[in-house]
C-alpha cells in the first residue's frame, strides 16, 4: 500500500512540475516570437531602417520568387505522379478483389466532373 501512495504523489508532482518547466519553455518561446514579429512588423512598416541587417537586393528577391515558383511546380508535378500511382494500384487491386467495374465507374464520373 505505501508503494501506490509513493507513486500517486509522485505522479503528481511530476505533473505539476512538468507543467511548469512546459510553461516557462513556452512562455520564453513565445517572447522570442513576438520579439521576432515585431521586429518584421517593423521592417514593413519602414523598410528604411536597416538596423544592420543587409537588405535583398532586387535581382535577389526576383531569384527567390522564381525558386519557390519552380518548388511549386515541382510538387504538383509529383502529387499528379502520386496520384497516378495511386489510380493503378487501386484499378490493380480492383481486378484481384473484383471490383474493378467499380472502381472503373468512380474513375469515370470523377473524369466528367
Amino acid at each position: 500500500m505505501s508503494q501506490r501512495d509513493g507513486f500517486t504523489s509522485g505522479f503528481l508532482l511530476g505533473t505539476i512540475l512538468g507543467g511548469i518547466a512546459g510553461g516557462v519553455v513556452g512562455a520564453l518561446f513565445a517572447a522570442k516570437q513576438t520579439s521576432e514579429a515585431e521586429e518584421s512588423e517593423q521592417s514593413l512598416i519602414n523598410p528604411t531602417l536597416s538596423e544592420g541587417k543587409p537588405r535583398k537586393s532586387r535581382r535577389r528577391q526576383l531569384s527567390e520568387s522564381d525558386s519557390i515558383e519552380t518548388s511549386r511546380r515541382s510538387l504538383e508535378d509529383k502529387i499528379a505522379q502520386l496520384n497516378t500511382a495511386i489510380d493503378e494500384v487501386r484499378l490493380s487491386l480492383g481486378n484481384v478483389n473484383g471490383n474493378a467495374v467499380e472502381i472503373d465507374q468512380e474513375r469515370s464520373r470523377g473524369i466528367e466532373s
